[in-house]
């Protein structure tokens, strides 16, 4: 938890705030492949990619 207390400090300070939709949009495909593992949906997830 500190680690992302921390990590929203620098954003702010920095000012960098054009980082966070870069990584909601890294969380979400990486949830989406640690949930469709060992699914039907898996073989129309990995052509995405």
């Amino acid at each position: 938890m500190s680690f992302l207390k921390e990590f929203w400090e620098f954003l702010r300070i920095r000012k960098k705030y054009w980082l966070i939709p870069i990584l909601v949009v890294l969380v979400l495909f990486g949830g989406i492949i640690v949930l469709s593992q060992g699914s039907a949906v898996a073989p129309f997830i990995y052509t995405i990619f």
